[in-house]
């Protein structure tokens, strides 16, 4: 039973569908103002008062299109599903479709600690769930689909960065709260400096 595979397009398939569903529910969490609303207070106190949650909409949604793109770069060398990745890449959606939860509890309670540091660990698990499959696949490929030893280290150094980032944001917050809400920008600062760095690495050993 431990031999049995699964087809690559159905699992990543279905996966995509998680992911895009996901993604679409997190503006749902960002209520749309009554007419009566918008004609008592008018269009811009009514959207400012919205400020947080578009703040966690925008976030959120950006973070998991990052993380589809990873998802993306790594089943792109499955040549099929066997046991263990399947029940990473379950776990992984598992952590994708509880996002829009997390984002709506933190927004709702965004002056408190424990929402915040929920949804941060929620994204730091959708990281660890990422570099486990990048291993995964690793150890089950052997390198016949192309997941070379310097791509592997290529993009778990990208989910050790990510999920470092996410927890630092969950222990800082116990510190200073403001801080760590903007502590998720160092993915943006630090991710594009690893790829440049391993792209130049990759292109230099395909020359030889």
């Amino acid at each position: 039973m431990d031999n049995i595979s699964f087809e690559r397009s159905r699992v990543v398939g279905f996966s995509d569908a998680v992911f895009s569903v996901a993604m679409t529910l997190l503006v749902l969490e960002v209520a749309v103002p009554s007419y009566q609303s918008v004609n008592k207070y008018g269009t811009w106190e009514v959207l400012a008062d919205r400020i947080p949650n578009f703040i966690g909409f925008v976030v959120s949604f950006f973070v998991t299109a990052l993380y589809w793109i990873d998802y993306l770069k790594i089943t792109k060398y499955v040549s099929d599903f066997d046991m263990k990745t399947l029940w990473i890449n379950i776990f992984l959606l598992f952590f994708i479709v509880l996002l829009p939860f997390s984002t709506a509890f933190y927004v709702n309670g965004i002056n408190f600690i424990g929402p915040f540091v929920f949804y941060s660990i929620n994204l730091t698990m959708i990281a660890v769930m990422i570099l486990l499959l990048i291993l995964a696949v690793n150890k089950k490929e052997k390198g016949v689909t192309g997941l070379t030893p310097l791509i592997t280290k290529w993009e778990s150094l990208k989910m050790l960065n990510t999920t470092s980032v996410w927890f630092l944001a969950a222990i800082l917050a116990f510190v200073n709260l403001p801080t760590a809400r903007i502590v998720f920008v160092l993915i943006f600062i630090f991710n594009p400096l690893i790829d440049r760095y391993f792209s130049k690495r990759v292109e230099k050993s395909e020359s030889y």
